[in-house]
């Protein structure tokens, strides 16, 4: 049984909570809350509906797998509009990453001045705040989102010059395991909230769209469009807060990541900082770039060099063998 939940929670979990899971939340209100008013009106969903309690469970819970497994399959594309990166207008585009930067400069601005009617925990949530955008304003985003994130995919390269973008996978297969396996699920609960604001969207939009077909049920569609329209910003929010987590992640495989990927790639991790930082440049630009002849003079000096033979070579004499010592005779045996 400890085999089965350990080959869960390494493997599937995060599937299963992170895009299942809302999943069947979000097809569980279509059902109960709006399906029923389409009946009669749409022949799909007069076939697709179930004859009895153990056929309807089993639709929410093939829907739920199908639906996750979409979800989780176009989950770059899903990220990229929230972080204002795909089907943003230019100019969307644009004004978000000032307003982005003026939201970053006040926060700035009331830690620097906060005067004394905040208190140390006002001051610390602001820090959090704060935390959640990238160092550099070059890097800012034009959503909350996308600085939440973007400020630990900069982490490697702003402090050693590792590019996580680039050499994640290579850095993901050398960390050590339990920091490998916590980069992976961390990202669960961001996922999770992910998921619900985009299935809220749909699910509320059809139930203003049956509002005509079945007006007997008005009440409890309007109801159900406005409370999934007014969670939409709260799950956005939530999943902000949850890429501190996500962050830590990253951050402590980055850490704990570059000795054993250094000596994955026959390079020895040097004890100077700026050195080190020269190093994973060279690395970063290895595996973005053609090869160059330059890259075999500048990774020189990085590289390990190869370890002294241990058996003796063709010709040359060989250790003398010593004999074993006979073991000392003990009381009682025979002669």
């Amino acid at each position: 049984m400890g085999d089965i939940a350990k080959g869960v929670l390494g493997g599937g979990w995060s599937l299963l909570v992170g895009w299942v899971l809302p999943s069947a939340i979000n097809l569980a209100v279509l059902f109960f809350a709006v399906a029923p008013s389409l009946r009669g009106h749409f022949d799909l969903v007069d076939q697709a509906w179930p004859a009895s309690k153990g056929d309807t469970g089993l639709l929410l819970l093939i829907g739920a797998v199908l639906l996750g497994l979409v979800l989780n399959a176009l989950q770059t594309l899903l990220y990229r509009f929230l972080e204002g990166y795909v089907l943003w207008p230019a100019r969307a585009y644009e004004r978000g990453c000032r307003v982005q930067r003026a939201r970053r400069q006040r926060i700035a601005d009331r830690l620097a001045h906060p005067g004394p009617r905040l208190s140390p925990i006002q001051l610390g949530v602001l820090q959090e705040r704060l935390d959640r955008y990238p160092h550099s304003p070059d890097q800012i985003g034009p959503t909350r989102l996308a600085n939440a994130i973007r400020r630990f995919e900069e982490y490697g390269h702003d402090r050693y010059r590792l590019d996580t973008q680039v050499l994640w996978n290579e850095l993901n297969g050398s960390a050590p395991a339990q920091t490998s396996r916590q980069a992976e699920t961390s990202r669960t609960n961001v996922d999770f909230f992910v998921a619900l604001l985009y299935g809220h969207a749909p699910v509320a939009a059809a139930a203003l769209a049956a509002l005509p077909l079945d007006p007997t049920r008005a009440g409890l569609l309007v109801v159900t469009a406005v409370l999934l329209a007014a969670l939409i910003p709260l799950w956005y929010r939530s999943a902000v807060v949850a890429t501190d987590e996500w962050a830590a992640a990253v951050r402590a495989l980055v850490n704990l990541g570059r000795k054993p990927l250094a000596e994955a790639l026959g390079l020895e991790l040097p004890q100077d900082l700026g050195r080190e930082r020269e190093m994973w440049q060279l690395v970063t630009r290895m595996s973005r770039r053609p090869y160059h002849p330059a890259a075999d003079e500048l990774l020189g000096p990085f590289r390990v060099s190869p370890a002294e033979p241990r058996c003796p070579l063709s010709g040359s004499p060989a250790a003398p063998v010593t004999p074993a010592a006979p073991p000392a005779p003990r009381p009682g045996d025979v002669p």
